[in-house]
């Protein structure tokens, strides 16, 4: 989830539900934004290998369920709180993870701090506190910093409050012009993104 559109939310979800699956588990993948930007791509792939449904309405936490069978996983692609914010407040109110990806530029991290207010907003209606972390989207190369990629995103974001997940996604071609084509996650580091999610899940 983010505020604004265009930070990488469906690329984020798709190469994520793709990853789950490669690793073994049974994903449903919610495509929450009336663009139907994850549907479509579904459709110009030839279809993934795991369910995909559009939900873009206000009542998203009431209806997942009913869609869900056997799945052991479910990732949702919200729209943007600025413009849709009903429904991505519902899909927040669902989510037990919530993933803010962020590129680290000096104009996306100023707006990050309106995203704790959403967030403390929403979690007074939950039953329990969903999880959230950032996910450092389209960084730069390692030798970019001195300390790794983007360090002083990394740590604007730490002082701010904000959980910084140890994956980052590179800025690459293969991400950026995936959109419309067969995914194959392993190898990249959506799996690694994957595999610290189930960890932090485990963990719970």
């Amino acid at each position: 989830m983010n505020l604004k559109p265009g930070v990488g939310k469906t690329t984020s979800a798709v190469w994520l539900a793709h990853a789950l699956h490669e690793s073994g588990l049974s994903p449903l993948l919610v495509d929450g934004d009336p663009a139907a930007s994850a549907l479509r791509w579904s459709e110009l792939a030839d279809g993934f290998p795991f369910p995909v449904i559009a939900l873009p309405v206000g009542d998203v936490h009431r209806r997942v369920n009913d869609f869900l069978g056997n799945r052991q996983a479910v990732v949702l692609d919200a729209p943007q709180l600025e413009d849709h914010p009903r429904i991505a407040r519902s899909i927040m109110r669902y989510a037990s993870e919530w993933i803010v990806p962020v590129t680290p530029a000096p104009i996306e991290l100023d707006r990050m701090a309106p995203i704790l207010g959403e967030m403390a907003d929403v979690q007074s209606l939950r039953a329990e506190p969903a999880r959230t972390a950032v996910l450092l989207n389209r960084t730069n190369r390692p030798d970019a910093t001195r300390t790794g990629p983007d360090a002083d995103a990394r740590e604007a974001l730490t002082e701010r409050g904000f959980e910084v997940l140890n994956t980052h996604i590179a800025r690459l071609d293969l991400y950026a012009q995936s959109f419309g084509n067969p995914v194959q996650a392993k190898g990249s580091a959506y799996m690694d993104f994957a595999e610290e999610l189930i960890k932090r899940q485990d963990e719970v």
